[in-house]
Protein backbone atom coordinates (compact mmCIF):
# COMPACT_ATOMS: atom_id res chain seq x y z
CA UNK A 1 0.00 0.00 0.00
CA UNK A 2 1.09 3.59 -0.91
CA UNK A 3 -0.51 6.19 1.35
CA UNK A 4 -4.08 5.28 1.11
CA UNK A 5 -6.27 2.89 4.05
CA UNK A 6 -8.28 -0.05 3.06
CA UNK A 7 -12.08 0.37 2.58
CA UNK A 8 -15.03 -1.15 2.73
CA UNK A 9 -16.57 -2.47 -0.55
CA UNK A 10 -19.51 -0.02 0.17
CA UNK A 11 -16.98 2.57 1.03
CA UNK A 12 -14.72 1.70 -2.24
CA UNK A 13 -18.35 2.20 -4.22
CA UNK A 14 -19.12 5.20 -2.68
CA UNK A 15 -15.35 7.10 -3.51
CA UNK A 16 -15.62 5.17 -7.28
CA UNK A 17 -19.49 7.54 -7.49
CA UNK A 18 -17.79 10.46 -6.25
CA UNK A 19 -14.24 10.50 -8.49
CA UNK A 20 -16.41 9.05 -11.80
CA UNK A 21 -16.77 12.80 -13.18
CA UNK A 22 -13.67 14.35 -11.53
CA UNK A 23 -11.23 15.50 -13.92
CA UNK A 24 -8.24 15.41 -10.90
CA UNK A 25 -8.62 11.24 -10.06
CA UNK A 26 -8.62 8.25 -11.91
CA UNK A 27 -9.07 5.24 -10.43
CA UNK A 28 -8.98 1.51 -11.29
CA UNK A 29 -10.58 -1.59 -9.20
CA UNK A 30 -7.87 -4.13 -9.38
CA UNK A 31 -9.61 -7.50 -10.16
CA UNK A 32 -8.05 -10.96 -9.61
CA UNK A 33 -7.99 -12.90 -12.78
CA UNK A 34 -7.23 -16.54 -14.36
CA UNK A 35 -4.36 -16.47 -16.38
CA UNK A 36 -5.97 -18.97 -18.39
CA UNK A 37 -8.93 -17.42 -18.92
CA UNK A 38 -9.99 -14.81 -21.22
CA UNK A 39 -11.93 -11.82 -19.61
CA UNK A 40 -15.18 -10.64 -20.30
CA UNK A 41 -17.54 -7.69 -19.33
CA UNK A 42 -19.31 -9.95 -17.41
CA UNK A 43 -16.76 -10.87 -15.29
CA UNK A 44 -16.06 -7.16 -14.59
CA UNK A 45 -19.28 -7.15 -12.52
CA UNK A 46 -18.29 -10.10 -9.89
CA UNK A 47 -17.09 -7.99 -6.94
CA UNK A 48 -15.99 -11.14 -5.65
CA UNK A 49 -12.42 -10.67 -7.79
CA UNK A 50 -12.13 -7.26 -6.53
CA UNK A 51 -8.45 -7.24 -4.74
CA UNK A 52 -7.39 -3.77 -4.77
CA UNK A 53 -7.22 -0.58 -6.39
CA UNK A 54 -5.25 1.81 -8.24
CA UNK A 55 -5.53 5.68 -8.66
CA UNK A 56 -3.63 9.00 -9.74
CA UNK A 57 -4.49 12.33 -8.80
CA UNK A 58 -3.54 15.43 -10.95
CA UNK A 59 -3.47 17.89 -7.99
CA UNK A 60 -0.28 19.92 -8.06
CA UNK A 61 -1.42 23.50 -9.49
CA UNK A 62 2.51 23.94 -10.06
CA UNK A 63 2.60 20.73 -12.16
CA UNK A 64 -0.63 20.29 -13.84
CA UNK A 65 1.33 17.45 -15.64
CA UNK A 66 2.29 15.70 -12.71
CA UNK A 67 -0.13 13.02 -10.98
CA UNK A 68 0.27 11.14 -7.81
CA UNK A 69 0.09 7.51 -8.12
CA UNK A 70 -1.39 4.97 -4.85
CA UNK A 71 -1.93 1.63 -5.40
CA UNK A 72 -3.41 -0.94 -2.68
CA UNK A 73 -3.34 -4.51 -3.17
CA UNK A 74 -5.76 -5.67 -0.28
CA UNK A 75 -6.29 -9.34 -0.69
CA UNK A 76 -3.18 -10.91 0.92
CA UNK A 77 -2.87 -13.53 -1.24
CA UNK A 78 -1.80 -11.36 -4.09
CA UNK A 79 0.65 -9.83 -2.56
CA UNK A 80 4.22 -10.05 -3.50
CA UNK A 81 3.02 -12.10 -6.70
CA UNK A 82 3.24 -8.81 -9.29
CA UNK A 83 0.20 -7.75 -9.07
CA UNK A 84 1.08 -4.10 -8.06
CA UNK A 85 3.98 -3.55 -10.59
CA UNK A 86 1.72 -5.07 -13.20
CA UNK A 87 -1.30 -2.30 -12.28
CA UNK A 88 0.73 0.41 -11.95
CA UNK A 89 2.01 -0.30 -15.22
CA UNK A 90 -1.20 -0.08 -16.78
CA UNK A 91 -1.70 3.23 -14.82
CA UNK A 92 1.34 4.76 -16.05
CA UNK A 93 0.97 3.70 -19.61
CA UNK A 94 -2.72 4.85 -19.66
CA UNK A 95 -1.21 8.23 -17.58
CA UNK A 96 1.22 8.93 -20.11
CA UNK A 97 -0.56 8.12 -23.32
CA UNK A 98 -4.56 8.97 -22.53
CA UNK A 99 -3.53 11.79 -19.93
CA UNK A 100 -0.70 13.15 -20.76
CA UNK A 101 1.15 13.21 -17.37
CA UNK A 102 4.49 13.88 -17.90
CA UNK A 103 5.75 13.79 -14.42
CA UNK A 104 4.96 10.51 -11.44
CA UNK A 105 4.99 11.48 -7.56
CA UNK A 106 3.92 8.81 -5.07
CA UNK A 107 4.38 9.71 -1.14
CA UNK A 108 4.88 6.13 0.95
CA UNK A 109 4.68 5.48 4.50
CA UNK A 110 8.46 5.29 5.67
CA UNK A 111 8.07 1.79 7.00
CA UNK A 112 6.29 0.34 3.64
CA UNK A 113 9.57 -1.43 2.10
CA UNK A 114 7.54 -3.21 0.29
CA UNK A 115 5.82 -0.45 -2.26
CA UNK A 116 9.23 1.81 -1.96
CA UNK A 117 11.01 -1.35 -3.19
CA UNK A 118 8.52 -1.39 -6.47
CA UNK A 119 8.82 2.04 -7.29
CA UNK A 120 12.36 2.26 -6.54
CA UNK A 121 13.24 -1.14 -8.11
CA UNK A 122 10.61 -1.41 -10.84
CA UNK A 123 9.78 1.17 -11.70
CA UNK A 124 12.62 3.81 -11.44
CA UNK A 125 11.83 5.93 -9.24
CA UNK A 126 14.28 8.22 -6.98
CA UNK A 127 13.64 9.08 -3.65
CA UNK A 128 13.29 13.04 -3.31
CA UNK A 129 11.77 14.01 0.15
CA UNK A 130 11.23 12.20 3.56
CA UNK A 131 8.46 13.59 5.86
CA UNK A 132 9.57 12.15 9.36
CA UNK A 133 6.89 13.80 10.90
CA UNK A 134 4.22 12.41 8.79
CA UNK A 135 6.65 9.13 8.48
CA UNK A 136 6.40 9.03 4.82
CA UNK A 137 8.91 8.96 2.07
CA UNK A 138 8.29 11.00 -1.53
CA UNK A 139 9.88 9.41 -4.51
CA UNK A 140 9.47 10.77 -8.16
CA UNK A 141 10.20 9.49 -11.84
CA UNK A 142 9.83 11.88 -14.43
CA UNK A 143 8.27 10.54 -17.85
CA UNK A 144 11.07 10.54 -21.27
CA UNK A 145 11.31 8.43 -24.12
CA UNK A 146 13.08 5.62 -22.17
CA UNK A 147 9.93 5.26 -20.21
CA UNK A 148 7.02 5.58 -22.39
CA UNK A 149 8.66 2.37 -24.79
CA UNK A 150 9.27 0.49 -21.38
CA UNK A 151 5.57 1.30 -20.70
CA UNK A 152 4.44 0.56 -23.92
CA UNK A 153 6.52 -2.69 -23.82
CA UNK A 154 5.25 -3.72 -20.05
CA UNK A 155 1.88 -3.27 -21.14
CA UNK A 156 1.38 -5.00 -24.75
CA UNK A 157 0.11 -7.82 -23.70
CA UNK A 158 -3.03 -5.38 -22.37
CA UNK A 159 -6.34 -5.22 -23.95
CA UNK A 160 -8.64 -2.47 -23.12
CA UNK A 161 -12.41 -4.11 -22.44
CA UNK A 162 -15.04 -1.37 -22.47
CA UNK A 163 -17.81 -1.65 -19.50
CA UNK A 164 -20.62 0.61 -19.48
CA UNK A 165 -20.70 1.23 -15.14
CA UNK A 166 -24.19 1.61 -14.28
Amino acid sequence: MTGSEPLSLDEEYAMQQSWRNDNDKCTFIVLSKDPNTEVKNSDLQDTNRMIGDVNFYLNNTDNPHEAELEVMIAEQQYAGKGVATEVLHLMMQYAVNDIGVDDFVVRIKDTNNASIHIFENKLGFKETERAPVFKEVTLRRSVCDDLKASLNQWTSHANRIKCALE
